[in-house]
């Protein structure tokens, strides 16, 4: 019995002495502890064949940055680069139709001018015929103060708007619309829907309605004014060149090719990122007006005294855009600059006669649908009234 004992604490003595070694271990050398860890890994389940890909050889470096032992690491997810063959056929289907609607527009107007002309010459007969100054001088004093106010400041601004070119009367229903959508990105409950369909992103779900919707956003009030005080510098040329309607359809149709060719380097690249801004539009109605008059004399607003002929300002500007695209700068939509520009020398040199002047049987067939209509009702099919 009393060896019985002696060997019992004899082997007390031992495993106290073990237990306090390996404590003392565990504080002197703790990466052990961990690497040690990294040997007895977790029993994996069995995998299919399928699986294969789920399964990931841990590291020490990985366990360190918080991955635990015996977890499969997940792989970064995949950038798949976008398909732009919506976006090109929304540009071909989309300038085609702005061109189209601007001929019917062109063939409206023309038509509705000479009407109102008719008009206005019979009513001056009449008023001539049956009325004089006195009662016209009878009918003023009858009216209020208040009311005479109201007629004195409608016809300031009727003076005003007069005065305007047909060029700045046009832009000038574009320059609002921009500072209305410029008033939205102030909105925050409109924050996500102006992200969603007033910026252009190939990588977006939504690729083909923010081509032309973000053509009419700025979120900058100083991006805004540099490109509307260009396109008002150059409303009154390109439009005295092109006519109102044609000029909507350029413009219309620039916005969306300019973005195309955005979308297309964006997804060369691999530079994913969304822009915004009427640049590309606003590119174009410059380089038609500079490659159609190059001899131009243009200036900067802050520097008059500095002056430059507009072929070269053309140069540089293409210049300019072409290093950004080339070197990756971010701060202007350089792709977009370009696109837009090479679209308005091609379109004043080559367009012009290629689009808008074999408009000719699209305006026939709108013609005969029109008189098919008013005369569609009448017995014997004779044609209606005008």
């Amino acid at each position: 019995m009393a060896w019985r004992g002696c060997v019992m604490k004899w082997t007390k003595t031992q495993f106290i002495r073990s237990t306090n070694t390996a404590s003392r271990g565990s504080r002197l050398t703790p990466y052990s502890q961990q690497r040690c860890a990294f040997r007895r890994e977790a029993k994996r389940p069995e995998t299919k064949k399928g699986n294969v890909d789920k399964e990931t050889n841990n590291t020490p470096s990985e366990a360190a940055d918080g991955v635990p032992p015996g977890q499969a690491v997940p792989r970064p997810p995949k950038v798949h680069r976008p398909t732009l063959f919506r976006p090109l056929m929304f540009t071909v289907g989309f300038t085609g139709c702005s061109f189209g609607a601007a001929a019917i527009l062109q063939y409206e107007s023309l038509k509705s001018r000479v009407q109102t002309a008719k008009e206005e010459a019979k009513s001056e007969k009449l008023i001539q015929g049956s009325q004089d100054m006195a009662y016209w001088h009878n009918w003023w004093n009858q009216l209020t103060d208040f009311q005479k106010q109201i007629i004195l400041l409608m016809s300031m601004v009727d003076d005003f708007w007069s005065s305007l070119t047909e060029g700045q009367r046009t832009v000038t229903g574009i320059i609002a619309i921009n500072a209305v959508v410029l008033c939205c990105w102030r909105i925050p409950s409109m924050q996500r829907s102006m992200i969603k369909y007033f910026t252009s992103n190939p990588a977006s779900k939504t690729q083909c309605l923010p081509m032309v919707l973000s053509s009419f956003s700025h979120y900058s009030i100083i991006h805004m004014v540099a490109n509307m005080y260009v396109l008002w510098t150059f409303s009154s040329s390109i439009v005295s060149l092109l006519g109102r309607e044609q000029f909507l359809a350029v413009y219309l149709s620039a916005g969306v090719i300019s973005t195309m060719v955005s979308y297309m380097c964006k997804t060369a690249t691999g530079r994913l990122h969304p822009s915004l801004g009427a640049s590309g539009a606003v590119m174009t109605v410059l380089a038609a007006v500079c490659a159609k008059v190059p001899e131009a004399k243009l200036g900067i607003i802050l520097l008059p005294m500095v002056t430059f002929t507009a072929g070269n300002a053309l140069k540089a500007l293409v210049a300019i855009d072409t290093a950004g695209l080339i070197l990756g700068w971010r701060l202007l939509d350089h792709a977009a600059h370009l696109g837009g520009a090479l679209f308005g020398v091609w379109y004043v040199a080559y367009g012009h006669k290629l689009i808008w002047r074999k408009r000719e049987p699209l305006v026939k067939l709108w013609h005969n649908i029109r008189s098919q209509g008013a005369s569609g009702g009448r017995p014997g099919g004779g044609p209606g009234p005008l």
